[in-house]
């Protein structure tokens, strides 16, 4: 069977677990060669190890990534270079959920939001173009939210954080089109998608996840796999046509 992604090298971030990981697993299944990084290092290298283990060895490689350090993103592309031959496909996924108002944040759960959902967005791009630009065609696909286009009162750090790398995207892909680069950047807009990092805010009660998907047009909560799909499509040459745009997972909460 032709595999979508067969012949691509991506490289993941945040992929320890939750929707980075779906998004590892999905690309590997497409016939990519995948790059696991994350702060967790040793979740990040289990994960290419479960992917080797499905898909063959040398498909997926782990490495201890934090995402904020310009240094570590110039170790991390390097080791796309020396473990894949190179790089196509960039997914910048890491992030935090910072709680708060604008009264309630610190300067320094502020200052940890952007650095971690945008400056390493900002770092990611600006290091990984040179190499991408020996692999074209290419793909950046930034994980933002639903957040960055609805706000909430107290997600202040979250919201904005998250509405940069909407309109970074957007910038990115103005960048490499007015190069004549075949490297496209396009944002995926979740909204609550079923993960630890879920759980972690609203516990595994049934009746506080109903009440989530009551929120949603369509009724439900976003699953790991509906995200990964999306990233696929926005990895592949079937969106060579898409550029600087978002791609919307929210059930139709932002068509209201």
């Amino acid at each position: 069977m032709s595999r979508v992604l067969a012949g691509k090298a991506a490289l993941v971030t945040g992929a320890a677990q939750g929707v980075g990981a779906g998004v590892a697993r999905a690309l590997a299944a497409e016939g990519a060669q995948v790059l696991v990084t994350d702060l967790n290092a040793a979740g990040a290298a289990e994960v290419a190890a479960q992917i080797n283990a499905e898909r063959g060895a040398g498909v997926a490689f782990g490495l201890g990534h934090d995402v904020t350090s310009e240094a570590a993103w110039d170790a991390a592309v390097a080791a796309a270079r020396a473990q894949m031959g190179g790089l196509s496909v960039l997914v910048n996924n890491a992030g935090v959920l910072p709680f708060g108002s604008v009264e309630d944040l610190s300067l320094e759960e502020w200052r940890r939001g952007m650095s971690v959902n945008a400056d390493s967005v900002f770092l990611g791009c600006k290091h990984a173009l040179p190499l991408m630009r020996e692999s074209q065609p290419g793909s950046i696909v930034n994980i933002a939210s639903v957040s960055a286009l609805i706000a909430s009162h107290n997600l202040a750090a979250y919201n904005a954080s998250k509405a940069a790398v909407w309109m970074l995207t957007k910038s990115v892909a103005l960048h490499c089109a007015k190069h004549g680069w075949d490297i496209r950047c396009n944002s995926v807009h979740p909204t609550f998608v079923r993960t630890a990092m879920l759980n972690d805010i609203v516990g595994d009660d049934p009746a506080a996840l109903a009440k989530l998907a009551r929120q949603v047009p369509l009724g439900r909560i976003g699953e790991v796999e509906d995200v990964a799909a999306a990233v696929v499509y926005l990895a592949s040459d079937a969106s060579r046509m898409m550029t600087g745009a978002e791609l919307k997972l929210d059930g139709g909460l932002t068509a209201m």
